[in-house]
């Protein structure tokens, strides 16, 4: 969860001709599958896929990552550079300290990645519906890591197992003492 505070404003009321300032205003922002969710239920396309965001759907996703209650809409026009760098360096966060000695070599998953298909890994890994909330990156590791410890050891090819046989006929044969 991101807290981050709009700056206040002053601005002049016409009709009862003075200055009236409003003061700042903290936001609790959550980048996480329930944003993501919501945001693809009112765009209806990957938030995740490759294709680029244009500026109305990204303020969207910042709007519904949004879990403070009662906040008018003007709010999000009063965000300073700070507040979008700060939301920037959110979402981008790795959020884990686990990490992975390789990367995949296998071929790319050709699935459109959806939120459908997260829920679908939820499901799959019997991922508890909460973690929905959880920061995505988070989120999409503790995925990865389920899939590496449910994944079936690769099996050996032919030129593998005729060396592991070789390597170990010859340390019995040097333990018995024997010659074949």
């Amino acid at each position: 969860m991101l807290k981050i505070i709009v700056p206040g404003v002053e601005n002049f009321d016409n009709i009862k001709e003075e200055f009236v300032t409003t003061g700042d205003v903290v936001l609790e922002l959550e980048h996480s599958l329930a944003s993501v969710s919501k945001w693809e239920s009112v765009w209806e396309k990957a938030f995740l896929g490759e294709e680029k965001k244009t500026t109305e759907e990204t303020l969207d996703y910042v709007r519904l990552m949004t879990n403070t209650e009662d906040i008018n809409s003007d709010i999000f026009d009063r965000f300073s550079k700070e507040n979008y760098s700060e939301i920037d360096t959110y979402i981008n966060a790795k959020m884990t300290a686990t990490w992975f000695s390789d990367a995949p070599s296998g071929p790319k998953n050709k699935n459109v990645l959806t939120a459908e298909l997260i829920y679908y890994w939820l499901v799959e890994f019997n991922i508890p519906f909460e973690c929905e909330h959880w920061h995505l990156n988070k989120l999409f590791t503790l995925i990865k890591v389920c899939n590496v410890q449910n994944s079936k050891p690769k099996k050996m090819g032919q030129g593998e197992a005729a060396q592991r046989n070789r390597e170990l006929n010859a340390r019995r044969k040097e333990e018995l003492g024997t010659t074949g």
